[in-house]
């Protein structure tokens, strides 16, 4: 019996022993002394993640428009040379096996770029290729304002520079998600072809001038909205975007609507030469 009873006293005393001789739990420094790495709660690390991906858009769209930008100002002076100078003018619609060698060239680079994730991706060779592509077209968008009047080539790409200032501000400003639109931009494809279709069988019989412009006007709301629908995949923040990595394939798509709505109110409001 007695043993009985002091056994859980035994037990209680030992307990009490050890306790009291148990070691103090260390201090921050001494936790922390030979670490480094900075520790951060959840809502930090989101915050610096977020701040990092926020980070490499903007470069991402600065590197876009600056290289978007050398291509409109080679454009440009291309169109200006084919316009203003009578002997290149001259010379190239007296020429058009050029026309149709830079049409091949861009076909191929075009095809090239949009189509292999490599060639667009390795530096410096995308530039270079790019370069090329963007040569190739001023010299067919040239080639095309050759054939109209001054006033109507500075005219179309005045009314050209004013829409893709405005399509690009509303792309940026507006919560409108024009990405989750691919099944119009589909349709508007399909009609813009079918109506290509009829006008290349009606043009060799007579020429239908509303016909024509109907087609223009088509073409100029298509790639308007692929303005819009391309600027929203450079932005990120909506519901489909584009890699940053993939800066080239980006460039190409929005140089190619700017000059597309160009040719398309050049067809409008352009009037040819006589």
């Amino acid at each position: 019996m007695t043993q009985g009873k002091l056994a859980p006293a035994t037990k209680t005393g030992s307990f009490s022993s050890q306790t009291s001789v148990a070691p103090t739990p260390p201090s921050y420094e001494e936790a922390t002394a030979g670490t480094s790495a900075p520790c951060y709660n959840d809502v930090e690390m989101l915050t610096e993640s977020s701040w990092n991906d926020c980070n490499i858009r903007r470069i991402f769209i600065r590197k876009v428009y600056a290289i978007l930008m050398i291509q409109l100002l080679v454009t440009l002076a291309v169109v200006a040379l084919f316009t203003f100078c009578d002997p290149v003018k001259d010379y190239i619609q007296s020429n058009p096996g050029w026309y149709w060698a830079s049409y091949a060239v861009f076909f191929i680079t075009y095809l090239t770029l949009s189509c292999f994730t490599a060639p667009r991706r390795q530096f410096p060779w995308n530039l270079i290729m790019l370069a090329i592509f963007t040569l190739s077209l001023s010299y067919m968008t040239g080639m095309l304002s050759s054939f109209y009047n001054t006033k109507s080539v500075v005219l179309c790409l005045g009314i050209t520079a004013a829409v893709c200032l405005l399509v690009t501000i509303f792309s940026f400003q507006t919560k409108f998600d024009v990405t989750s639109y691919q099944g119009v931009l589909f349709i508007f494809c399909m009609v813009l072809f079918l109506s290509g279709i009829m006008l290349a069988l009606i043009l060799p019989f007579k020429y239908v001038p509303w016909l024509d412009t109907v087609y223009a006007t088509l073409g100029a709301i298509l790639f308007t909205m692929f303005l819009a629908f391309d600027t929203q995949l450079l932005m990120g923040n909506k519901r489909y975007t584009i890699s940053p990595e993939e800066y080239v394939f980006a460039t190409l798509n929005i140089y190619l609507d700017i000059i597309y709505i160009f040719s398309f109110f050049l067809q409008i409001f352009g009037t040819r030469r006589e």
